[in-house]
């Protein structure tokens, strides 16, 4: 099943991207806000098993995030040896985390504006949550995972690294610096959800390439770790990390620049493509 969110509205979408209205289709019975779908994800997926094809053409420029105002956002850093090394870190005995606040949260489609001339790029597979998750054991965490999106998260360096403790938190939380998209799709959608190949670019230019087979902490373990700690409520997102790459850690050191396009995919899943629009600052830094 893959879901998407049409100009605010909850969206089915079949094999050759055509549209249903989840609302209108199922009589009332599931709602249009996307975000709501997740209270009853199960009963979702057992009408969508019938629901027969889409009913009108998409337009991409319609698309906005899948989870558009999540409850609690999670993020995990340091999640590939090859970043790890090129921070010049040493590879985590646990999963670092923090959280972007849900303001950040923005289209597949969505223009970005720059605050400064400091931002940097990772792309991320991203997870949602479809069923509540306390305590969960490894076994049965993707039984808890509603489906995966396509995600970036964007990072103000200057603001992340400021002061006597790093502000991780807010210097990934700008309007617009959690990219998400372009649907939400249900693991059985792809051949191996533990196994995808992503990716970035910047106007034809590859920044990143890996694949999530060499993340740390897989999937899995991180719902188990994070449900062991606090519970994870349908509609929760969790940011699986990125590969190497990233502007920071390359010499000279590198940001993202407006008037250009920055396009990040996973396969299987599918392609956010966001320009990036002239902020206050965004000419300033390095």
């Amino acid at each position: 099943m893959r879901i998407a969110n049409v100009a605010g509205r909850a969206t089915l979408l079949d094999a050759d991207g055509g549209g249903l209205d989840v609302e209108k289709a199922s009589g009332g019975r599931f709602p249009s806000d996307p975000q709501a779908l997740f209270e009853s994800w199960d009963a979702l997926r057992d009408w969508a098993a019938g629901a027969g094809g889409g009913d009108f053409a998409v337009d991409e420029s319609q698309l906005r995030a899948p989870t558009p105002l999540p409850r609690q956002v999670f993020a995990i850093g340091l999640n590939y040896a090859e970043h790890a090394a090129e921070a010049q870190l040493e590879r985590p005995e646990s999963p670092p985390v923090f959280t972007k606040f849900p303001t950040s949260v923005t289209g597949p489609r969505s223009p970005v504006v720059l605050p400064s001339g400091n931002v940097d790029w990772e792309v991320e597979l991203v997870v949602a949550i479809g069923r509540t998750a306390v305590g969960v054991a490894e076994s049965a965490a993707w039984g808890h995972v509603a489906g995966l999106m396509v995600g970036q998260d964007l990072s103000e360096r200057v603001v992340q690294l400021s002061g006597p403790a790093p502000q991780f938190s807010l210097g990934k939380s700008f309007p617009g610096f959690a990219p998400l998209g372009p649907a939400l799709v249900t693991p059985d959608e792809v051949a191996d959800p533990d196994d995808l190949e992503l990716g970035c670019a910047v106007d034809g230019e590859v920044l990143q390439h890996g694949r999530t087979r060499d993340m740390i902490f897989g999937v899995a373990e991180l719902v188990a770790r994070l449900s062991a700690v606090c519970p994870l409520l349908p509609g929760d997102i969790i940011f699986t990390g990125t590969p190497s790459g990233v502007g920071m850690a390359r010499d000279p050191q590198r940001y993202l620049r407006p008037g250009t396009t920055l396009v990040s995919h996973i396969a299987g899943i599918g392609e956010l493509r966001n320009d990036l629009v002239d902020g206050p600052g965004a000419r300033a830094g390095g």
